[in-house]
């Protein structure tokens, strides 16, 4: 794919997991200040549809991401590298003399509202926690009741789906999205094993804030390798 093409696809993803809006020409050039037309960024998202990383929603000019648009997004984003604030807001959040069950807690409950998504903590073989469905329903996707309802679906079944992320061990901040996501093709999820007993996931709709989610796992494997 020409680098040009890379940047704007890079740029529509961004702005999408920002705003939540389908993303236009107009507004890409605006935002990013190219020096194309908007009638070429047109062209290049037409290239980007019939390869299959956009979506137009509806037929509005637009623009959205598809799970693959995700999938290569991560991939450019390359190593997870937490901030020191991030790194702050991780070590803050515990209390060092519990458990690590408990201390996943506490990081998953400080977190949740950082990035913008429910966190998940599974302990032993059947113990769930979950925080965070007030910032996961405050996200633009869910002012649709339909995509409320679907959610709650999901948060029904979720005991029986977290299983499936017990069965494997994820030894660094995982994502998995759409159909590779044990909660549906609409849902998103970055998950790290911490011990054998323990993993922590943040989770959400496909349009998540996966550097958010990757930095805060990252910090938080830190954490408890040292």
């Amino acid at each position: 794919m020409d680098q040009r093409i890379e940047d704007v696809l890079e740029y529509v993803i961004a702005d999408y997991i920002r705003t939540a809006e389908p993303v236009s020409s107009s507004a890409v050039v605006q935002a990013h200040k190219l020096s194309v037309s908007s009638a070429t960024i047109r062209n290049w998202f037409a290239i980007l549809e019939e390869e299959g990383f956009l979506v137009q929603p509806h037929t509005s000019a637009g623009r959205i991401p598809s799970p693959k648009a995700y999938e290569w997004y991560v991939d450019r984003l390359g190593t997870a590298t937490p901030t020191s604030a991030e790194v702050k807001l991780v070590k803050h959040a515990v209390t060092p003399s519990t458990d690590i069950g408990t201390q996943a807690k506490q990081i998953a409950k400080a977190c949740a509202e950082y990035i913008g998504a429910a966190m998940l903590v599974g302990t032993n073989e059947s113990d769930a926690y979950y925080t965070g469905l007030t910032t996961l329903f405050s996200q633009p996707e869910f002012h649709d009741w339909a995509r409320v309802v679907s959610m709650g679906s999901v948060l029904d079944r979720l005991d029986r789906e977290l299983t499936a992320l017990r069965l494997k061990t994820y030894d660094a901040p995982t994502v998995l999205i759409g159909n590779a996501c044990p909660f549906g093709a609409g849902c998103a999820a970055v998950v790290l094993t911490i011990d054998a007993n323990a993993f922590i996931a943040a989770f959400g709709p496909v349009r998540m804030d996966y550097k958010k989610a990757r930095n805060i796992l990252v910090a938080t494997q830190h954490l408890f390798c040292h």
